[in-house]
C-alpha cells in the first residue's frame, strides 16, 4: 500500500513539474512574439499611441521627422510596413493626399471621420483657394489636433482600438487614458487661463495652421500663405501681411522649423519686428525628437510664445 502511495505521490509531482514548464514555455512564447505594428500619420496622433501603449505595441510613425504632411508619399519600405500593421491610422480631411487609391490590407481609420472639423471662414477660405489650387474646393482646415476636445475624441478611440488588438493589457491602455486625457484638460485650461487676457489680438504665421487653437481660445491669425507651408509667396502676400503687421500692432510674426524662413525673414526685416517658431504640431523634426518632446512639452512652449506676442497679462 505504501509502494502504491508513493507511486501516486511520484506522478503528481511529475504532473505539476510538467504543468510548470509548459506554463513558463507559454510565457516566454509570448515574451518573444512580435507586437502587434500599429502605423500612424501624424505625430499627434503617434504622441497619443505612445502614451496609451507603453511600449506593449510596435508604433511606426509614417511621416518622418522633419517632412511636410501635405506633400509626402510613402517610400516602398513604409509600404511594407503598413501591409504589416494590425492597425492604421491617417490623419485625414485632406491632409495625406497619398491615402487616395491606396489599398490598405489591414484595419484602417481616418481620424477625420471621428472629431470636429472646422469650415474655413470666409476670408481664410479665399486665401486658401488662391494658395492651394490642388484643394480649391475643400473649405475644411486639417489640422484639428490642436483643438484639445479632438485630441480627447483621438485618445478615446485609439485606446478602444489597442484593446481590440491586445486585450489582455486592457486595464494597462485604460490607465494610461486616463492620465492622458486628465494631462490634456489640464493643458486646455492653462491655455484658458494664459490667454484670457490680452493687450493685442492678433498674431501672423507662415502658413494657416492655427485656426482651431485661435478659434478656441478666441484670437485672430493672419498667414503670409494658405495650408500647405511650401507654397510660393506673392509679392501681393508680403504687401498684405506688412499691411497686417502695421493694424495689429504684431511684434512678432512665427514661421515652422523644417520649412524655409526666406520670406518670412525677409518680411519680418521689411517691418522691423521679431521671428520665432511655432510649432504645429503634424510633425517635429529630428532636433524636436532628440529632445524628447510631447504634444504637451510643445503645446506649452507655443503657449508661452503666443501668450507673450499678445502681450498677455
Amino acid at each position: 500500500m505504501r509502494d502504491y502511495r508513493n507511486i501516486i505521490f511520484v506522478l503528481v509531482v511529475i504532473v505539476f513539474v510538467l504543468q510548470m514548464l509548459v506554463m513558463r514555455e507559454d510565457a516566454n512564447s509570448d515574451e518573444n512574439a512580435p507586437k502587434p505594428i500599429v502605423s500612424l500619420s501624424t505625430f499627434s496622433l503617434y504622441d497619443i499611441a505612445k502614451h496609451i501603449s507603453q511600449e506593449s505595441l510596435d508604433l511606426v510613425m509614417i511621416l518622418p521627422l522633419g517632412v511636410d504632411a501635405h506633400s509626402y508619399e510613402p517610400t516602398p519600405k513604409m509600404m511594407a510596413k503598413l501591409e504589416e500593421s494590425a492597425l492604421v491610422v491617417y490623419s485625414g480631411a485632406g491632409l495625406e493626399p497619398w491615402t487616395k487609391g491606396f489599398n490598405f490590407k489591414s484595419r484602417v481609420i481616418n481620424m477625420s471621420n471621428f472629431v470636429k472639423l472646422r469650415e474655413l471662414e470666409s476670408d481664410e477660405h479665399d486665401m486658401h483657394e488662391h494658395h492651394d489650387e490642388q484643394c480649391a474646393h475643400n473649405k475644411i482646415d486639417p489640422h484639428y489636433w490642436l483643438d484639445i476636445d479632438n485630441m480627447i475624441k483621438a485618445t478615446k478611440l485609439i485606446t478602444a482600438e489597442f484593446i481590440k488588438i491586445e486585450p489582455k493589457n486592457k486595464e494597462l491602455y485604460l490607465k494610461n487614458r486616463d492620465n492622458y486625457l486628465a494631462m490634456l484638460k489640464r493643458l486646455d485650461g492653462l491655455y484658458k487661463k494664459e490667454l484670457s487676457s490680452c493687450y493685442l489680438d492678433t498674431i501672423i504665421v507662415n502658413h494657416n495652421a492655427f485656426s482651431y487653437l485661435s478659434h478656441e481660445y478666441d484670437f485672430n491669425v493672419k498667414a503670409l500663405s494658405g495650408f500647405s507651408p511650401d507654397t510660393e509667396v506673392t509679392p501681393k502676400d508680403m504687401i498684405r501681411v506688412i499691411n497686417d503687421v502695421k493694424k495689429h500692432k504684431v511684434q512678432t510674426i512665427f514661421f515652422e522649423s523644417f520649412v524655409s524662413d526666406k520670406a518670412i525673414k525677409s518680411l519680418a526685416q521689411e517691418v522691423n519686428v521679431d521671428v520665432e517658431i511655432l510649432q504645429p504640431l503634424g510633425n517635429i523634426t529630428k532636433e524636436e525628437a532628440q529632445k524628447n518632446l510631447t504634444y504637451e512639452k510643445i503645446m506649452k512652449i507655443n503657449l508661452i510664445k503666443i501668450s507673450k506676442a499678445l502681450m498677455c497679462k
